[in-house]
């Protein structure tokens, strides 16, 4: 377990946060190779999108697999201009995870999850590190990130 993934598992642990750390061998970066890992769909993982406003404030936009995010549906929800991607710099200083496994909780930022997310019964989500998950109910994770829940996929 590399540092990034130690610090959300201990994250997990002291919140007491139901949710399991799962650490893998392979790669799970890309969304069809943490479907792999855990020998799921797609659809059962989500992507968090890490966004800045015109502010500097990080958003994180929280969506299926398989769907996009909406910029403009991600301002319309906030009530400001559509915020533009986050840089890999900008997501390491704002979440403290590396591109590639940031988790969906755990770090200061506004969090969004679609609405589709939520008809699941359980998620896959970054683990701290490309080669961790994290699996969890769709209303934990908004528990342990104080999303509000909203459509924002294209």
């Amino acid at each position: 377990m590399n540092q990034y993934d130690r610090k959300l598992y201990d994250y997990i642990v002291q919140k007491g946060i139901e949710a399991e750390h799962l650490v893998f061998e392979k790669s799970c970066h890309s969304v069809q190779e943490a479907a792999e890992a855990v020998n799921a769909s797609p659809k059962d993982l989500v992507k968090n999108i890490c966004l800045m406003d015109d502010e500097g404030n990080l958003i994180v936009a929280i969506v299926k697999g398989e769907h996009r995010v909406s910029t403009t549906k991600v301002g319309q929800a906030l009530n400001i201009a559509p915020p533009r991607t986050a840089t890999v710099e900008e997501i390491l200083e704002k979440t403290g995870y590396p591109c590639g496994g940031v988790p969906s909780f755990s770090y200061e930022a506004m969090y969004l999850v679609d609405k589709k997310v939520m008809e699941k019964d359980f998620i896959y989500t970054g683990g701290g590190s490309e080669y961790s998950l994290v699996r969890i109910s769709p209303s934990e994770l908004v528990k342990a990130n104080g999303a509000r829940v909203v459509r924002i996929r294209k």
